[in-house]
């Protein structure tokens, strides 16, 4: 059985990955630990993965005291920047990190779509929708989705989606991030959303996703810890990296 480090063990999160190890007959949960413990081998506890869900204010740290331990890591902590994984990347020479934006199947198969979709279409936008006790805005989730469809668009061959604004002093036109405009919406009623929008002259393409229980992570969770190992050392993004899709 592969042996597990639940840290964050006492979250929302965290509380139902304990649980969702505890009930996979592969995995052995061997430490939960609180997200201001130290993380030492010793307290992480012989645990070949451990799995993060803290905050963004230390969980680099966690990346770093695991790859010191010998101990690949799931990270689930939201508000993760192209700095910090650059920060933490040299550590990794001889283990594994696994930073996963959404751990929803829905949510990997959007942006997936999204992917797809973006080569065709001149405009593209994303709104994301969470409860209004979520710490970081743009969610991981929209950053990632709006890294995925820039990507896809350059290898189109195709620039910025056309936008004439000239005046937006109050920021309605929301957030950009490479080179697409992503809107943030914090309300009761909704615990986790993402609308996609793309459009051409005459049409439009809507992907979305919603997530109403958290219960739908943990599939996502367990398939990551029984599956980190296949991955190089390193630094992965997403959980599509462990998921036997096919390729495109």
């Amino acid at each position: 059985m592969k042996k597990i480090a639940v840290i964050g063990a006492e979250g929302r999160m965290g509380s139902q990955v304990v649980r969702a190890v505890n009930a996979a007959d592969d995995l052995e949960l061997v430490a939960e630990l609180d997200r201001n413990d130290d993380l030492t081998a010793e307290t992480l506890n012989g645990a070949e993965v451990a799995i993060d869900f803290t905050n963004p204010q230390v969980s680099q740290a966690h990346v770093l005291a695991c790859a010191m331990a010998g101990c690949d890591v799931i990270v689930g902590t939201s508000g993760w920047s192209e700095a910090d994984t650059k920060f933490v990347l040299p550590a990794l020479e001889k283990t594994r990190a696994l930073i996963v934006p959404n751990f929803a199947i829905s949510a990997v198969l959007a942006m997936r779509f999204a992917a797809e979709a973006a080569r065709y279409f001149e405009s593209a936008e994303v709104i994301e929708m969470h409860h209004p006790d979520k710490l970081d805005a743009p969610s991981g989730t929209a950053a990632h989705t709006a890294q995925v469809i820039s990507e896809a668009r350059k290898e189109a061959g195709l620039g910025d989606s056309p936008d004439a604004t000239e005046y937006d002093e109050d920021g309605a036109r929301g957030a950009k991030l490479h080179g697409v405009h992503v809107h943030a919406v914090r309300a009761r009623g909704y615990m986790a959303s993402e609308e996609i929008i793309f459009g051409n002259a005459g049409e439009t393409l809507i992907v979305r996703t919603d997530t109403t229980d958290r219960a739908c992570y943990m599939p996502g969770v367990v398939l990551a810890a029984r599956n980190i190992h296949r991955l190089s050392t390193g630094l992965h993004i997403g959980l599509d990296t462990v998921m036997d899709l096919p390729n495109e």
